[in-house]
């Protein structure tokens, strides 16, 4: 699809930038498509870990559902930060600026707020860095994001071996496992009936990642959806002190504990394969000994 007139913002409510050079090229890519980027970042306002200070980064934000030239508003990276300024943010204004906001990992706490407090669907999918300014983008990832955007149907193909014949239909939400557990209990935490529920997490290790999902289920939240969705969940390493308990031990556990179906391949997470998933749009999942198919429908689409 052709990509002039679309405007693209770029906003970092979490970390900076960890090749500056890296980020230009990525730009210059995109403007190369035709694409107008208005980017919010400033390397230069760095502050401790993060892209600036806490006002710093949601002016950032602020500015980009601002733009008046810009459809899409893009997270720079994740890493943590926007934790900091959730009560800050103004989700109405957010929401009624129309813009599709987009990012994964630390911005699933945006998601998750948006949704809560506006019932507006934003898109767990690709960051500029790293996704946009690899030497060698990664095309799976990048044609999800733009057929995801162009719409009006999405599908995801998932594969994995001894998962659950499921077909259910609900509402599409998750992201990042770590930051869902980490907003329970707060304002921010939308409460969605028969879901469908993604997860993913990096170098989180299978007991903290059972922990993690036996506090959702204990919260009442597993049993309220109606299926579980994982993604990637990689970067740890096993100890000794495991003794045979790995990934597929802690899967098997959940599976024997919670009354909902647990599906695994999903092609999300912290990985170059990224898919991206309209967060809060109606789902319908299914599948069998070959893999499973998501399909999601009446989203937001990029409009030109």
């Amino acid at each position: 699809m052709s990509k002039t007139d679309i405007g693209i913002a770029i906003a970092a409510p979490g970390g900076y930038a960890l090749d500056d050079a890296a980020l230009s090229r990525g730009i210059a890519r995109l403007e190369a498509q035709g694409i107008t980027v208005h980017n919010y970042y400033d390397s230069g306002r760095k502050f401790q870990r993060f892209a600036g200070t806490d006002e710093g980064r949601l002016a950032q934000l602020n500015a980009a559902a601002e733009d008046p030239d810009c459809q899409i508003v893009i997270a720079l990276r994740g890493q943590y930060g926007i934790s900091r300024i959730l009560p800050q943010i103004d989700f109405r204004k957010m929401a009624d600026s129309g813009k599709l906001f987009v990012g994964y990992s630390d911005i699933t706490a945006f998601h998750m707020g948006l949704y809560q407090a506006t019932g507006r669907i934003s898109f767990a999918g690709p960051m500029m860095c790293d996704d946009f300014i690899r030497d060698e983008v990664v095309d799976y990832t990048i044609r999800q994001f733009w057929d995801c955007l162009q719409g009006p149907t999405h599908r995801v193909r998932g594969t994995a071996e001894g998962n659950p014949q499921v077909d259910v239909r609900g509402t599409l939400w998750g992201g990042n496992l770590a930051m869902i557990n980490h907003l329970v209990g707060t304002p921010y935490f939308p409460h969605i009936e028969g879901g469908i529920l993604f997860l993913e997490d990096i170098a989180e290790h299978p007991y903290r990642v059972e922990r993690m999902l036996l506090q959702l289920q204990m919260a009442g939240i597993l049993e309220r959806q109606s299926a579980v969705v994982l993604g990637d969940f990689s970067g740890y390493r096993l100890a000794p002190a495991d003794n045979g308990y790995d990934f597929d031990a802690m899967l098997a556990f959940i599976r024997s504990r919670v009354s909902v179906p647990v599906l695994t391949g999903l092609p999300f997470g912290h990985v170059k394969e990224r898919c991206t998933l309209p967060f809060g749009a109606p789902a319908h999942l299914r599948s069998d000994a070959a893999g499973f198919d998501l399909t999601v429908t009446d989203y937001p689409l990029l409009r030109r």
